[in-house]
């Protein structure tokens, strides 16, 4: 796709006023060459390759930060689920391998790495299992190291069994991290429908249909849909829906840009454009601002379901006419420690758990960010995991959970996480038992519009 760079001076305004950025450039490797059955050369090897193929990442996006003064916020590397590549070496246990991943991203200056995943929607191999073991000890023992496990798919259905096994390694991984208020589970999440080429972070992962090295591009912009909903105060919703179409359109392009530059100057294939609006915790760069910008008083509010919903829309299709590349997550992300405004929800009593979980239904990213009590039992966790994955597998969406239990801490208290993780306040959880549901095991089958071939 031909852009012409001037096209990028009517988002001058964004970047000085607004806090448009890309968010991050996400590399995506293949590790499958790196096989081997002897752990210290996998190891090696994995190091090597990852070293070898993002050496050039950092430079390559500050210079075409610099060229088109645009901020690139993250430098990420995405590589195979480390479930499929480990599987046949010696090891027992693949705290080495996270160590040898931490080590390639700190030798290469990214942000984080992710890709410590596995796939168990259907059931768990033995590679499987060692990696889900290895979870809690690999976060807690490596800084930049991010990990995820898809337990669900709309065609092969709820994987239950996995649901509870994730459910006590989130609890074990905050116990881990206690000293930093659960961080651990910060870069942990349990997906459904997980998508292959993802460059947002803990998520990403680089799946076995991708080329072998690719370069994925995450926008960003809460600001900047915010500020025009703010300048229409008296459009309806149809003229609104047109009006962030067309700021979507024009953030796109300039993800679109770079990410050609970016895959060109590495020797990469162009991946996906990630639609996605994703807050930060800098004042007005927030989701729940815009959705207060339509009208609610509170994020929370009824009707807060219809305003996400429409705004989700409009960013997809927006979007969408600004790039062929679309994939990724693409929509809005409604975490609760990275945006002001959803923290000011849920401390106000106007965002609860529940209405939250109602909203996925219509964004993009499902229960993100959520500090629950240190508490909160094990079967609990696992219920509400299972009532997002419901969601994702019948409404064929994806959908993920980053629950983060803060030991020690109760509903009302703040937890700190540092950077462009935030803070949030704990928010309450239902007391009622879910036991001896989420204890049955065995998999929810999915529903009759899987049988769609």
């Amino acid at each position: 796709m031909f852009i012409n760079p001037e096209e990028i001076l009517e988002t001058i305004e964004m970047i000085e006023e607004q806090a448009l950025d890309i968010r991050t450039i996400t590399l995506g490797v293949s590790l499958r060459s790196c096989a081997d059955p002897d752990g210290k050369r996998l190891c090696q090897k994995i190091y090597d390759r990852v070293t070898s193929a993002a050496r050039k990442l950092v430079p390559v996006a500050d210079g075409l930060s610099a060229k088109y003064g645009i901020p690139i916020v993250n430098k990420r590397v995405a590589v195979t689920a480390i479930a499929e590549v480990a599987e046949a070496s010696d090891l027992s246990d693949y705290l080495p391998v996270a160590r040898a991943l931490d080590e390639a991203a700190a030798a290469t200056g990214v942000d984080f790495i992710g890709g410590f995943s596995a796939l168990v929607h259907k059931g768990i191999t033995p590679g499987d299992e060692r990696l889900i073991s290895s979870i809690p000890r690999s976060l807690a023992q490596t800084k930049k190291v991010c990990s995820s496990v898809n337990v669900a798919t709309s065609k092969a259905g709820v994987n239950m069994d996995a649901i509870l096994r994730m459910a006590s390694v989130v609890k074990k991984t905050a116990e881990l991290t206690s000293e930093n208020d659960g961080v651990g589970c910060a870069k942990l999440v349990i997906f459904a429908n997980i998508p292959e080429d993802n460059p947002f972070m803990a998520g990403a992962y680089h799946g076995s249909g991708q080329p072998d090295i690719a370069v994925n591009v995450g926008i960003s912009g809460p600001g900047v849909v915010r500020a025009v909903v703010e300048r229409y105060r008296e459009a309806d919703l149809t003229q609104l829906s047109e009006i962030i179409k067309k700021s979507s359109f024009k953030i796109t392009r300039v993800g679109e840009l770079i990410g050609r530059e970016a895959a060109r100057l590495l020797g990469a294939e162009m991946g996906a454009i990630d639609l996605s609006l994703a807050p930060t915790p800098t004042p007005g760069d927030s989701v729940a601002g815009i959705l207060e910008a339509m009208g609610l008083e509170k994020t929370g509010a009824p009707g807060t379901t219809a305003a996400l919903a429409l705004l989700n829309d409009a960013v997809k299709k927006g979007g969408a006419m600004a790039t062929s590349s679309t994939g990724g997550l693409s929509g809005a992300f409604i975490p609760i420690s990275e945006d002001l405004g959803m923290i000011d929800a849920v401390e106000s009593g106007a965002l609860s758990l529940e209405k939250l979980e109602a909203m996925t239904a219509v964004c993009s990213v499902g229960l993100d960010m959520i500090i629950i009590p240190g508490e909160t039992r094990v079967e609990t966790i696992a219920g509400i995991i299972a009532d997002e994955m419901a969601i994702a597998v019948v409404n064929r969406k994806c959908a993920g959970v980053r629950l983060i239990p803060t030991p020690n801490k109760s509903e009302g208290e703040l937890a700190h996480f540092g950077d462009l993780l935030g803070f949030g306040p704990v928010i309450k959880v239902n007391s009622f038992s879910c036991s001896n549901f989420v204890t049955r095991g065995g998999r929810i089958p999915p529903p009759l519009t899987s049988l769609n071939n």
